[in-house]
């Protein structure tokens, strides 16, 4: 097992976007706009959450290497009655890409919301059976020539 040697790279200005969805229940949606929620706005926190788990990358993936990040720039959208986007740009001028970064931010963004709306997600029977986290992906990567 080895951490991938980068030193022959030359530094350059990288970018990755990453994007994923949830999906909950239409009335917890119509908390989350109406900012009706118990621990706060969950769309805020989860762009705090992103930047920090951005930043974390390398301490959560094995072999990933550890970069100064000059940007991460989060957003979320409210798709419809049922579904949050997040979508997250991370930068940096380093001998590797942003990919893992963009993907972390995404992923936590995403389970922050979860943590902060799940008390409104149980079904009768207790269960949380319409929440959905999906289609966590890179959308774009850059790499300045």
């Amino acid at each position: 097992m080895t951490m991938v040697d980068v030193s022959e790279k030359n530094a350059v200005l990288r970018e990755a976007t990453a994007s994923g969805v949830i999906h909950l229940k239409s009335e917890t949606i119509k908390r989350v706009t109406e900012g009706k929620t118990a621990k706060g706005d969950p769309l805020y926190t989860a762009k705090i959450a992103a930047v920090l788990a951005a930043k974390k990358t390398s301490g959560l993936i094995p072999l990933c290497h550890p970069l100064p990040l000059t940007g991460v720039d989060v957003y979320s959208k409210i798709l419809n009655e049922t579904t949050i986007e997040v979508s997250v740009t991370v930068k940096t001028c380093a001998q590797t890409g942003v990919e893992m970064e963009a993907l972390s931010a995404v992923t936590m963004a995403l389970l922050t919301i979860w943590d902060m709306t799940k008390q409104y997600e149980k079904d009768k029977d207790g269960q949380y059976s319409s929440t959905i986290i999906q289609d966590i992906r890179v959308i774009r990567k850059y790499k300045q020539q």
